[in-house]
């Protein structure tokens, strides 16, 4: 059987949205391959992230994976010494350009800062409101209303799934697992499905001894499972920048494997015609390897 990959993009800076996404966009599209581009659409305050000095494993990311060399010294300064740019009003004609191309579109959040290292601070309304943001933003840029969404750093809650529910979104990608499941928090089932990446990123291996480029290809293709679907999520700025020849070494390499790619919204139409079989887990914060922190992760019942 051949094995089956989607494939999402994370888009979290002005400069990911205004370099990394025509780049990988243009790669994508040589290739054939379907993605679904989430976009960040507010402020860039990318520079107050240097807050998560604090958290556990954050020097050892940063040391091994060139954050400076991926990011940028611009970048890496928004929102602190320099202004934070507004993505969604500079960039509006690059998303509609990936949208016109046949490309999926979703978001990632409105302020990636504000999601992914304030979420569990924020009370129900704060969240709906943050969310909302970036549904406006989403429809003025592309005239109609998001079907999917991609949490900043795997950060989800129940007030963050409930608001997923409200929007009546077709699907989410917001944690890391196996398969597609109903998320239960607290004793409550979210409607809204989740699509768990199932493969590492590239940041989680970049820089790793025993994970030098040369293995990276390799590796990954190690990890294809045949008997339910790969997810594999990128970002705009490492493989669509500075790792741009690495992936589309990737993208070589799966080709010649005959890998079938699918769209992410085909394929949550897919799982959800036979939504009766769709398994109700639990959505949890946990620690995986190769990144800082606790991330949403699919339970086990």
């Amino acid at each position: 059987m051949r094995p089956v990959i989607a494939l999402k993009v994370d888009v979290d800076t002005d400069r990911g949205t205004r370099e990394g996404v025509p780049a990988l966009a243009a790669l994508l599209e040589e290739f054939r391959v379907p993605a679904c581009f989430l976009f960040s659409l507010g402020p860039d305050n990318t520079g107050k992230a240097i807050r998560r000095v604090f958290r556990p494993g954050f020097f050892q990311k940063v040391s091994r994976t060139s954050v400076v060399q991926m990011y940028g010294i611009r970048t890496l300064l928004n929102g602190t010494l320099l202004p934070a740019p507004h993505i969604g009003r500079r960039n509006a004609v690059v998303m509609q350009r990936v949208r016109d191309m046949g490309f999926e579109t979703g978001i990632h959040c409105h302020d990636h800062f504000q999601w992914q290292d304030y979420l569990f601070k924020m009370s129900l309304d704060e969240v709906r409101a943050e969310f909302a943001h970036a549904l406006t933003e989403y429809r003025r840029i592309f005239g109609t209303e998001a079907a999917t969404a991609g949490a900043p750093g795997w950060q989800a809650s129940a007030n963050s799934r409930q608001v997923y529910d409200e929007a009546g979104l077709l699907y989410a990608s917001d944690t890391r697992g196996a398969s597609a499941f109903f998320p239960e928090i607290g004793g409550r089932i979210f409607e809204t499905l989740e699509i768990p990446s199932t493969l590492p990123t590239f940041d989680e291996l970049l820089g790793r001894p025993e994970f030098p480029d040369e293995k990276i290809v390799s590796h990954y293709l190690s990890l294809l499972r045949s008997d339910r679907p790969n997810i594999l999520t990128i970002h705009a700025e490492i493989e669509g920048m500075m790792k741009l020849p690495l992936f589309k070494d990737l993208l070589t390499a799966f080709a010649a494997k005959d890998v079938r790619f699918v769209r992410m919204d085909d394929l949550a139409r897919e799982i959800l015609a036979n939504r009766e079989f769709i398994p109700v887990q639990p959505l949890v914060m946990a620690e995986i390897d190769g990144r800082s922190g606790k991330v949403a992760t699919q339970g086990e019942t």
